[in-house]
């Protein structure tokens, strides 16, 4: 009775057993993982590795898959401004949501206040919790991240793995490559082929998600332990709240001013958002989200740039986090912060929400860097929060996950960039033909066509 997504479209003949479907097993890995934590609390600790191993197979690939997408997506704009623009715009969006994301954690935290009545005595608290991080935020001024942002060698770049210098990297190629003539076009074509390769490979890695997530679930329930939420347990329910409600509020009003819905969007990413939640980590999707932007009409020019500096740029996660954990401490601590505290408080965030990424643990690390130049608040107040941060990384990789995919399809709506009608009708479309095991319907081959900028590379994923 579901297998008609719009009036008048074709039936889907075939679909996948639902066990084959890989959303439907990273779920079945996440209830599994639980239940293994829980139970068997030393073995399921003992399975770290699982979700440690799949983290590291995925970002193997995210550096070339990046270089091969960014590369063969500038050079298909014509106009080289049109590069410029993007980037002015993406920073322009990421800058205004990182702000509203603080505001989110200020205004959730001010209400329910869940450090109030605490009554914690600074010197009881282990120092040794925060000087463990205290080096990896020295490290995280924001002159230090764009010093950083420049590779020490081109092959370095690749070897480290991290986004922003892949990033660098490819914009230089590609911009050298449309001014080389010929063997710029044999270049750019032996590029996209590998890409094509590339995402086969991925293909296979990500038959490894479920496993994955249960490893990294089990691990988490086992090592920390669903009692020790705690007392602390009304602090998680109002991280969980404000980034409900930066989700629902901010990014549901803005996909609505540019004429698409949050939740299909949401709903289009839920195998990616899925893999998030279990492994704590947004990188493991970068690839597949990539690829689905594609299939949702955007150029892959705009949203090859857009999505990976969102990566570093735009962690509405972990800035939410930083507002929240900060006055948490301030309310457990008995500290009072005027307003004008606050303000700089906010200020500093927007700069050291942006030097902490690419830094594991990012979110723990940029609250440290920022307690570090604040006097008003003891950076020790930290220990009060290691035991349960696991418990709130999800949270910060699924609400930045979720505010990049929609910032790269409103940026490429800004940009003429990206087929609405093709966009309205992937999003309509996604329930019935995802999980499809024939292939796609006439229709939808139809409205893809609408969009020739779309390569044949997610075909091959």
């Amino acid at each position: 009775m579901h297998t008609q997504a719009l009036a008048g479209s074709p039936r889907i003949e075939a679909r996948k057993p639902f066990y084959r479907i890989l959303y439907v097993q990273v779920l079945i890995g996440l209830v599994l993982g639980v239940l293994a934590g829980h139970l068997w609390p030393e073995f399921g600790a003992a399975l770290k590795p699982l979700g440690d191993g799949f983290v590291k197979l995925v970002k193997m690939m995210i550096a070339p898959i990046v270089f091969c997408t960014i590369v063969g997506g500038i050079n298909s704009i014509s106009d080289s401004r049109e590069v410029g623009r993007t980037l002015v715009k993406s920073m322009a969006l990421f800058y205004l949501l990182t702000a509203l994301a603080l505001l989110a954690g200020l205004i959730t935290v001010s209400l329910i206040q869940p450090g109030v009545g605490m009554h914690v005595s600074v010197s009881t608290l282990d120092p040794s919790v925060a000087a463990k991080f205290s080096k990896q935020a020295a490290a995280t001024g924001f002159a230090d991240f764009m010093l950083h942002i420049i590779p020490h060698s081109f092959f370095g770049a690749f070897a480290d793995g991290e986004v922003l210098p892949v990033l660098l990297v490819a914009i230089l190629i590609a911009f050298g490559l449309s001014r080389a003539g010929d063997d710029g076009v044999v270049v750019t074509r032996a590029i996209t082929s590998f890409s094509h390769v590339l995402f086969v490979a991925f293909g296979f890695v990500m038959k490894l998600a479920p496993l994955g997530a249960f490893g990294a679930m089990a691990f988490t329930v086992g090592r920390y332990g669903i009692r020790s939420i705690g007392s602390l347990g009304l602090l998680i329910l109002t991280f969980y709240i404000a980034c409900s409600v930066f989700v629902v509020v901010v990014l549901g009003t803005l996909a609505r001013l540019n004429g698409f819905s949050l939740w299909k969007t949401i709903r289009y990413f839920k195998e990616e958002l899925l893999i998030v939640l279990g492994t704590s980590s947004s990188e493991p999707a970068l690839p597949g989200a990539l690829r689905k932007l594609e299939q949702l009409g955007c150029r892959k020019g705009v949203s090859g740039l857009v999505l990976p500096m969102g990566y570093s740029f735009n962690l509405d996660g972990s800035a939410i986090y930083l507002t929240l954990a900060s006055i948490f401490i301030a309310q457990a601590c008995d500290i009072h912060l005027s307003w004008g505290q606050i303000a700089a408080m906010l200020g500093l965030m927007l700069l050291t929400s942006k030097g902490a990424a690419g830094v594991t643990g990012s979110g723990f690390v940029a609250l440290v860097a920022t307690l570090s130049v604040m006097p008003d608040l003891p950076v020790i107040g930290v220990a009060l929060l290691v035991g349960i941060d696991r418990f709130m990384s999800e949270a910060r990789a699924l609400t930045s996950m979720i505010s990049n995919c929609v910032a790269a399809i409103t940026v490429s709506l800004w940009e003429n960039a990206c087929d609405r009608k093709v966009l309205a009708r992937e999003l309509e479309l996604s329930d019935t033909l995802k999980d499809a095991a024939g292939p796609k319907t006439s229709e939808t081959k139809a409205a893809r066509k609408d969009a020739p900028w779309i390569s044949t590379t997610q075909s091959a994923a």
